[in-house]
């Protein structure tokens, strides 16, 4: 099975930017084994809602699945207690 592309919001880039260096580095590693397997055991569908939430320590990343086209987009990144507002 060929893994799916990876892409972003242009906002995710704003959001990552926030976050400190460490905690990125774990965040991108959790964005490249998406590309693998877009709906691990950790992430949850969201209600009301076509997204995903992964958890990644502190930080959530929010995104889409299209399997049709086999893309995952990004949509949003952040601290838990940011994240959904």
């Amino acid at each position: 099975m060929a893994g799916y592309s990876v892409v972003f919001k242009k906002s995710v880039y704003k959001d990552m930017a926030s976050i400190p260096p460490k905690d990125n580095q774990s965040i991108l590693g959790a964005i490249r084994s998406l590309s693998e397997n877009p709906r691990p055991e950790q992430s949850k569908k969201l209600s009301g809602d076509e997204k995903y939430r992964l958890r990644c320590g502190n930080y959530r990343l929010l995104y889409e699945i299209n399997d049709d086209e086999v893309v995952i987009c990004i949509v949003k990144g952040g601290h838990r207690k940011d994240i959904y507002r």
